[in-house]
This record gives structure tokens, sequence and C-alpha cells, in this order.
């Protein structure tokens, strides 16, 4: 069996690869543009033909769409490079796969709710309030209008081994924890908004479970899916954790409960019972997948 992964060099993207590669009934064709390293092939995907060209040589059985900006604060400020790779290359990925009649598994967000009224059912009316939500949102919309049976897996907010701490969200806390020690300088952080956060191990054993039961025609595997961790937390929980789990100070780190940057939901727990009712869920708990990510950095 052959997938394709597009965005193979980022956090979950790297997680899902590996995570193929390491089934021997599977070749995984991997690709990336800025960081196309280490067996990855690069790939414009805002270059049609080439996506094309692509995906005819390889002849994948389903494609992992997981190439995305998915900073909501970089979205904002570049909205058009934003909407040309989370929608454009998304439509055109959803259309190619269509003429090759294979599946695409993609990658979306809790960001499509405004946070408000948790759990959210894969039924819910969306909502986003930000760009980022709407963007990926339009993303799904696209995905789904090519052809129903499609997949779409929207996930929170991801943290697993980083190239860099600035790579997640998460653990891009434990620089401004750190910082706060060794140059004694208070770091803000907000104790807000409401998160379930997951490790991307987590995520990719799921997309590869649902992955093996879609081409194995079980039946309902398509629309739309939701996963997240089990943990509730907001950042300044996160950075207790970590704190804790290294023997770390929070003296100079402050809990502020006002919105920091770009507005983001309150609240965008996510139910996962359909995943669960198939057998496929997996869950990381935080103060261990943490600990594990983080112990290269002190």
């Amino acid at each position: 069996m052959k997938v394709v992964v597009t965005g193979a060099s980022g956090l979950l993207g790297r997680s899902i690869y590996e995570r193929f590669t390491d089934e021997k009934n599977w070749s995984v064709f991997g690709t990336a543009f800025k960081r196309a390293q280490l067996g990855l092939n690069k790939l414009n995907l805002l270059n049609k033909k080439e996506v094309s060209d692509m995906l005819n040589t390889v002849k994948p059985d389903i494609i992992i769409h997981c190439a995305a900006e998915r900073f909501p604060d970089k979205v904002e400020s570049d909205p058009q490079t934003a909407y040309d790779l989370n929608v454009g290359v998304t439509a055109h990925l959803a259309n190619e796969a269509n003429q090759l009649n294979i599946p695409l598994l993609y990658i979306s967000t809790d960001y499509v709710f405004d946070g408000k009224k948790s759990p959210y059912k894969e039924s819910d009316e969306p909502s986003p309030i930000n760009e980022y939500g709407k963007l990926k949102l339009l993303g799904e919309k696209k995905v789904l209008s090519a052809n129903s049976k499609n997949i779409v897996l929207r996930i929170p907010i991801l943290y697993g081994t980083v190239e860099t701490l600035e790579e997640s969200a998460v653990t891009i806390l434990f620089k401004g924890l750190k910082k706060s020690q060794q140059q004694n300088e208070f770091f803000k952080v907000s104790n807000y908004e409401l998160r379930n956060p997951s490790n991307v191990k987590d995520i990719a054993h799921i997309v590869f479970k649902l992955t093996e039961l879609k081409l194995h025609d079980v039946n309902d595997i398509n629309g739309i899916f939701h996963w997240c961790g089990k943990e509730v937390l907001t950042k300044y929980d996160m950075v207790v954790k970590m704190a804790n789990a290294f023997g770390l100070s929070l003296d100079r780190v402050i809990p502020v409960t006002e919105q920091i940057g770009v507005q983001r939901p309150y609240n965008t727990c996510l139910d996962v019972s359909r995943i669960e009712q198939l057998g496929i869920g997996y869950h990381t708990h935080f103060d261990v997948g943490i600990k594990s990510v983080l112990a290269k950095w002190i």
C-alpha cells in the first residue's frame, strides 16, 4: 500500500510519516518544502502541476494532508498566503484525489468552534472566531464537497518531539519557563483558555488506524472525526506541570486571565466518542508525555 503524507517535515507530519514507515506493508511518500531532508521529497504544494505530476507518478492508495499554516498569529499577519496553503492547496489535493478515485484524510482543528458550548460533537455547527479557524473550516468544506467519503480529523493543540521549542504552542512555553529561571525575568502566561493537549504520536496512531479501516472498506469511515487529549489545562497549568516534572521554580511565572494575541476560543474540548467506539483511541497522559518530550531541552 502507498500513502502520500504532505507536510511530513512538520511536527505532526513527521510522526505520521514515521508511523507508516514502521509498517512493512506500507510505502510512504513524504513531502516537504523548506525542510525536505531525511528521505522526504521536496514539493511545492502551491504548484498545481508539480502536485498533479507527483500523484500520477506515485499513484498512492490514500493521501494524508497535514501541511498547513497552523499558527493563528501568522495567519492573521499574512492571510492571503495562509489562504493559498490552507484552502487552495487543500481544494486541489481533494480534486486530484477524486480524479484518482482515492480517499483523502485532512487534518483540521478544534478552532472551527467558538469555544462556548463544549464538548463538541462532529455534528455540531462550526463557528470559528479567528482567521485560522475560518480557513481550516473552508478546507474541510473543500475536502467533503469533492467527495463525501473523504475523512476530516479535527484535533487540538499538539506537542511532541520538536526540532525547536517554538515548533509547538505547548513546548514554546518551556522556553519562557527556562528563561524565567536563567535570566531572572518574569514570564506571563495565559491562565484563561482551556485546552486538551495531544501527543502527536497518539494522533499518528489514530490516523494510521483510520487509514487501515478506510482501505479495508469498513462502514462509515468517512466524514468528520474528533480527537483530543483527556486533560483539560490552561497554558499556565501546562507550565506548572513542566516545572513540577523537572523541579523548576514558578516564582517568576505570572498567570494572566486576559486574552494574549489573536482571539482564541475559550474551551474547544471535543467529543471523541466516535473514535472510541471504533476502538482506536489512544492517549498519552500529559505528565508522562511532556516530561519525555522536554527531557533533552533541560
